[in-house]
């Protein structure tokens, strides 16, 4: 992210203190007001996706940590979950960044409002649903597997 895209409204992969401070940077510097950040937690523990690790005191300090940023601001996190063939399989890790979102909702910090909790897509977003997400990412759904070409 050379310099701050204009043309969007939030940023849902946020992984650490570091990645936010730049951000809070270049929004500062670009003269524009707060941008909206979502935290990534690498709910499944794997190594091919980023993200925070899945432990409450992890995100709480990363959380404590972004309130102190005056140029962005947290509202929600978000997660992938496993890949996995039943979508059944993946409802207990959809609980766990459920109970870490509520957690997170009572802190009432600066900066945080805790309202948007991203988890699901195309194979998924049923079961994520059921368990409190309010926003879901579908791509295969709607565009199908292939390549995409707009008009």
């Amino acid at each position: 992210m050379k310099n701050y895209p204009p043309l969007f409204d939030v940023i849902q992969t946020v992984d650490s203190i570091e990645m936010a401070q730049a951000i809070d940077r270049r929004v500062k510097a670009a003269g524009k007001n707060a941008v909206s950040v979502y935290i990534e937690v690498n709910i499944g523990s794997e190594i091919t996706k980023a993200g925070v690790k899945p432990e409450y005191n992890l995100i709480e300090k990363l959380v404590k940590e972004i309130s102190q940023l005056e140029y962005i601001h947290l509202e929600g996190l978000m997660t992938m979950g496993p890949r996995v063939g039943d979508p059944e399989k993946i409802r207990p890790y959809f609980k766990k960044t459920k109970d870490i979102f509520d957690k997170l909702q009572l802190l009432r910090l600066s900066h945080v409002n805790m309202k948007t909790l991203s988890m699901g897509m195309s194979n998924s977003y049923k079961i994520a649903i059921e368990e409190g997400s309010n926003m879901v990412r579908l791509g295969t759904i709607i565009f199908g597997m292939g390549k995409c070409t707009l008009k």
